[in-house]
């Protein structure tokens, strides 16, 4: 047995199909993950994400120490509520995790991947030595994502008046502290939503209060295909400690300026920036297979400039073809995936292929 969340028992009267996902017991679908995942594209649908970890980041150094700690800059969080991607770095330049960060009233929020929890909190409590700042992970929080174009009208229909309000004035990566709860327009699908991190106690009297408005539950294997539609990449596939962000295609979360910010790792991909110029360092990219057959993770590239390999693949329901994530070599033009002993040619795009249910790639 895992461990398990407060959903748990939900998970279970609704049917999930539950499996062991990073020593969590969670559900990989409630029947049909096609269904699960046309219903976050065209409705809405809610997933349990409290396996994630949640730490909490506080005192006069607070900001000062996630400045140093993350490549992306905290001091972009100009107002509470405000969110930021970020990838947290090892001095080489390999990612430890990726993971999101929120301004909150008492400080900050850090929201990062349950694969790594361990070596994260153990990292950042290393790093925070010298800093006049606090770490407090905070297990007894649940998340719950909704997540559709229906997903903020659902939820706002089972808040009171002036809650509703304002999580619907909410712009993208934004967020309110409501009481114990906290609403943010963050999420992992693409498509426009909520994350609800709240008390476990309350996480599943809401989520009962979300089904019987009609939002289905979602599990963990549409959550993935959503993601790759959306080219969000998923640690531990995309991107780990032996991957600068140069290579996975995160270059949009580093903050380079103040040149002055000396955060971790931040020598290390300056010269990975040099290398993948001079073409020594490959790219994330994004692959199209328009006619028969799946692409999956593992799958040898082949280029015009050399050899890649599939990082994240899948068919795509929304688009009716196979996609994936592949690290190649930079500046490729033409790309064939090695597909049952047969070199197959494939498309190279830039790495998002849905957003808000719509196709984005020409």
């Amino acid at each position: 047995m895992g461990n398990r969340t407060p959903l748990y028992d939900q998970h279970l009267a609704a049917g999930g199909k539950m499996v062991d996902f990073a020593g969590w017991d969670m559900p990989i679908n409630y029947g049909s993950q096609i269904e699960e995942h046309n219903q976050v594209r065209t409705a809405a649908g809610v997933f349990d994400v409290s396996h994630m970890t949640i730490s909490d980041v506080s005192g006069a150094d607070a900001k000062a120490f996630l400045q140093y700690l993350l490549a992306n800059d905290v001091a972009r969080l100009d107002v509470d509520g405000r969110a930021l991607y970020s990838a947290m770095l090892k001095e080489d330049g390999g990612v430890l995790d990726d993971l999101i960060v929120y301004r909150m009233s008492f400080g900050y929020r850090v929201v990062s991947n349950c694969a790594t929890r361990e070596k994260d909190l153990a990292w950042m409590r290393q790093q925070i030595a010298g800093f006049d700042a606090e770490l407090v992970e905070r297990p007894e929080l649940a998340i719950l994502a909704v997540h559709g174009p229906e997903s903020i009208a659902a939820v706002t229909g089972l808040l009171n008046e002036d809650q509703g309000e304002a999580v619907e004035a909410l712009g993208n990566f934004r967020g309110v502290e409501l009481g114990d709860w906290f609403v943010a327009r963050t999420g992992y699908t693409g498509e426009k939503g909520l994350e609800i991190i709240l008390p476990n106690e309350q996480a599943g009297p809401f989520w009962d209060r979300l089904l019987a408005a009609g939002v289905k539950p979602i599990g963990l294997g549409a959550r993935d295909t959503l993601r790759l539609e959306a080219g969000m990449n998923l640690y531990g596939h995309d991107m780990d400690e032996t991957v600068s962000p140069i290579a996975a295609n995160m270059n949009f979360s580093i903050a380079w300026e103040p040149t002055d910010r000396g955060f971790i790792g931040r020598a290390a991909i300056t010269t990975d920036l040099e290398k993948q110029a001079r073409g020594e360092l490959p790219e994330l990219t994004g692959l199209v297979l328009e006619g028969r057959g799946v692409l999956r993770e593992g799958q040898k590239v082949v280029t015009d400039r050399g050899e890649g390999i599939i990082t994240s693949g899948s068919f795509s329901p929304t688009l009716k073809h196979s996609i994936a994530l592949a690290r190649i070599p930079v500046n490729s033009e033409s790309c064939q995936v090695e597909m049952r002993g047969t070199l197959t040619d494939v498309r190279k795009v830039k790495p998002n292929f849905v957003r808000f249910g719509k196709k984005v790639f020409e």
